[in-house]
């Protein structure tokens, strides 16, 4: 093989942002339209909502099989959100890495920082909303939480979005162009597969 034979790297993206913003949506548009990626599914001892499907969604666990899992190293990052704890399970990005498959993890802004910390050279997104307005307005329409969560979360977001220079780049999420969004995170992966330096992604 020629010495100059350039092979692009195989990447992990870490997609985070205020919880409303959308990353469910644009993570299940981009599985929608066949963007080849490994999309990690997170543990979570957060009770299931209302269509939500146990290994799509989210793994649900048990609080005693969470700390286990937590106790035993197999949590790449974890997180305690209004009382329920999340983690991306180490083993299943691992695998998509080692078979030469693109990740992309939705993480909060906490289990961001922490994948920041661990592997430095993972691509990180940040999907923030047109205004703080436009987000309170969609976590109004969830209607999953009582208003002392509402405005827990509310305050919440506005402080997640001061950790905007964490990352690498920002997508904002416009009302009815989620497609746009999807187009751009398409973007930022391809420009990073173009890099002459490529990362380096240790899990």
């Amino acid at each position: 093989m020629d010495s100059w034979f350039f092979k692009p790297p195989t990447l992990l993206i870490v997609l985070s942002g205020p919880s409303g913003v959308g990353k469910d949506a644009v993570l299940s548009r981009m599985k929608e339209r066949g963007v080849s990626l490994h999309y990690t599914v997170t543990v979570t001892t957060r009770p299931k909502r209302e269509k939500e499907v146990d290994g799509r969604d989210y793994y649900f666990l048990t609080r005693d099989r969470f700390e286990q899992m937590l106790a035993s190293g197999e949590l790449l990052e974890h997180a305690s959100v209004y009382g329920n704890c999340y983690g991306v399970p180490r083993e299943q990005v691992r695998m998509a890495l080692a078979a030469g498959r693109d990740v992309i993890i939705k993480a909060d802004v906490q289990g961001a920082a922490t994948i920041k910390k661990l592997v430095p050279d993972a691509v990180f997104v940040f999907l923030a909303p047109p205004s703080v307005e436009e987000l309170a307005k969609r976590l109004r329409l969830r209607k999953t939480e009582t208003d002392e969560a509402f405005r827990l979360r509310l305050e919440t977001a506005k402080r997640e979005m001061e950790a905007l220079p964490m990352f690498d780049y920002v997508v904002i999420n416009e009302n009815g162009k989620l497609d746009a969004a999807v187009e751009k995170i398409i973007a930022i992966i391809t420009a990073e597969k173009c890099r002459v330096t490529p990362r380096t992604i240790v899990v």
